[in-house]
């Protein structure tokens, strides 16, 4: 049987740790390569409020779940100000983490009982720059009903977002 518990996502960046730092730490920065306007800075236990910046196409997501080997479902679109994540921990150029909900788009969540996984970011210096390690862990306190569903859409978000954090540091 197959674990749904953790993701774990790498890239090298040509960008030296400080401005990785920037890219992460930074909530209108990483709003940007994210696809979120995020209201305010990340303080460790204040949520950080958004709103999405991209639209939602249902009718792509749903296809994508298929691709997954996933059954298509619905998607709910965040009202403006939703609760984006709450940031735990933050130790300057190495480590930022923080909470959220899961594939937060799926309508059969309740943001009010809906347990959190743990987004953590991982900063290495490196010859040519600096290495990610981008991991969310936790799924496995996710509803069993929804468990890989959530699994899967966030392993391909974080490969997605890899890559968007990627071209965010070449570009500066």
């Amino acid at each position: 049987m197959e674990r749904f518990d953790r993701v774990d996502k790498q890239v090298a960046l040509r960008a030296p740790v400080s401005r990785v730092w920037q890219a992460i730490v930074n909530a209108e920065e990483f709003g940007s390569w994210f696809g979120v306007k995020l209201e305010g800075d990340f303080e460790i236990g204040k949520q950080i409020h958004g709103s999405l910046v991209w639209p939602i196409d249902e009718a792509a997501i749903m296809e994508y779940q298929k691709q997954r080997g996933l059954a298509p479902s619905r998607v709910k679109f965040p009202e403006p100000g939703f609760v984006f994540c709450t940031p735990e921990r933050i130790e300057p150029e190495t480590y930022f983490s923080f909470r959220w909900i899961p594939y937060g788009i799926d309508a059969d969540i309740d943001p009010e009982t809906e347990p959190t996984t743990l987004v953590e970011f991982r900063l290495e210096k490196t010859a040519e720059g600096t290495l990610l390690t981008i991991s969310e862990s936790g799924f496995d306190k996710v509803p069993a009903h929804r468990r890989e569903r959530a699994f899967r859409m966030n392993e391909g978000g974080w490969t997605a977002q890899a890559e968007n954090v990627r071209k965010h540091v070449d570009e500066a």
